[in-house]
């Protein structure tokens, strides 16, 4: 499932919740996809970060 797919899942389950509320499977589900989605977001976020250079540090070299 791509990333996409699971945001679209997640919102599908959020709106659902609203409206309706969820099945127990559809709980865990939920948990799931949040929980992967969470740890690709930071994922991502620490390739981003790790990919920052201090303009002060390449002077100095």
């Amino acid at each position: 499932m791509s990333m996409e797919e699971k945001i679209e899942r997640i919102n599908q389950l959020a709106r659902k919740a609203k409206t309706v509320g969820l099945s127990d499977e559809e709980i865990d589900e939920r948990n799931e996809l949040r929980k992967q989605y969470i740890e690709i977001f930071k994922g991502n976020l620490k390739i981003h970060l790790d990919s920052i250079r201090y303009v002060e540090d390449e002077e100095k070299q």
